[in-house]
């Protein structure tokens, strides 16, 4: 079959290749990929700027159908429509993974960064791991749930917003898209983003459509425009998606004081500068958010069942697997929200 590899360290170094088609083991199921989507993650791996353990098939955020089930899967058969959590590679063992962290074990491995992924037509994934795709929810939009997970466990297990509290949410990706939905569906009085021009002509427009308020940089100042909507207090709540170091460093300006700041964009470096006595005199409670748990996921597939999440709105590019370079580019360049690939076909 045809796949999408990252076949060694260094920048580039991704190529579509044949490789042989693979079989579950025991506990295991085959899934026929349906639709799969790109993550800013894969775009950093292709930049040698993200961990991952070549040779790699690419892609961990998809959706697809049941084909065949390995010795001992009882829960699930062929032709059931299923998404699938991360966590591959947890040891089980830990502190971690006995306390439902396992998301964040050392010995995880990921699909597409630590073990071969769902860009190519079939990927084999443990059962426990799987989730059935709601009816009415359509491939393309569960092919989103990874990221949705990602988002629901920022924004309501992490920073748990309640119900009134103002939000800003730095970036207008697709994952700070997302937490403006989650933010909202945890009842946020209102959630701005922020972003910089080049998002003013898609990205922006896509937050207010989806019931943000959008402010761009350089045509509004931030900290300004947050005061004036919280009374000069700041926001309860600051989201940071972007990985930009300079919005870590804007996040504390924006919050009140005894606000949250959560931060979860990927910045690609090992070191950033951070405003620590901002922070420290504000009495600021600063937190990282990686991944997702078990409950971020079941959560995640009820908002977006109940229409609470769309990612739907997000998707601007659609395209065989063939054509993946044009995917990488429009989302790096922020042409593009969201890019969906079909491995299907080539």
């Amino acid at each position: 079959m045809w796949a999408l590899v990252k076949t060694g360290r260094g920048e580039g170094l991704v190529e579509l290749q044949q490789v042989p088609e693979p079989r579950p083991g025991p506990g295991e199921v085959l899934i026929e990929v349906q639709a799969a989507s790109v993550c800013g993650s894969d775009v950093h791996i292709y930049h040698d700027r993200h961990p991952y353990w070549p040779p790699v098939v690419l892609g961990h955020e998809f959706a697809g159908v049941v084909a065949e089930v390995g010795p001992g899967v009882e829960d699930y058969q062929p032709g059931d429509r299923v998404v699938s959590e991360t966590s591959t590679g947890a040891c089980g063992k830990c502190f971690l993974c006995r306390t439902g962290n396992r998301q964040i074990c050392p010995d995880k491995r990921a699909p597409g960064i630590g073990r071969n992924g769902a860009f190519a037509r079939y990927l084999v994934m443990p059962a426990e791991l799987l989730h059935r795709i709601p009816e009415g929810l359509s491939f393309e939009e569960a092919a989103a749930t990874e990221p949705t997970a990602v988002a629901v466990h920022a924004v309501a297990e992490r920073a748990a917003v309640r119900p009134g509290e103002r939000v800003v949410v730095l970036g207008p990706g697709p994952l700070g898209l997302l937490c403006l939905q989650v933010a909202r569906a945890c009842g946020a009085a209102w959630v701005a983003v922020v972003g910089t021009a080049r998002s003013a002509q898609r990205r922006l427009p896509a937050a207010k459509n989806l019931g943000g308020i959008p402010i761009e940089l350089g045509r509004e100042d931030p900290v300004a425009r947050v005061a004036e909507l919280t009374g000069g207090h700041g926001a309860d709540v600051v989201v940071e998606t972007s990985g930009s170091p300079a919005a870590v460093a804007l996040a504390p300006h924006l919050a009140r004081r005894l606000g949250r700041v959560c931060e979860l964009g990927v910045t690609g470096r090992s070191e950033v500068s951070f405003p620590w006595d901002v922070a420290l005199f504000k009495g600021l409670d600063v937190q990282f958010s990686f991944s997702s748990r078990h409950s971020s996921w079941v959560l995640a597939l009820r908002l977006l069942a109940e229409g609470r999440v769309r990612t739907g709105p997000l998707l601007d590019v659609r395209v065989t697997l063939g054509r993946w370079r044009e995917a990488f580019e429009a989302v790096e360049s922020g042409q593009a929200i969201k890019a969906l690939l079909y491995p299907q076909e080539v």
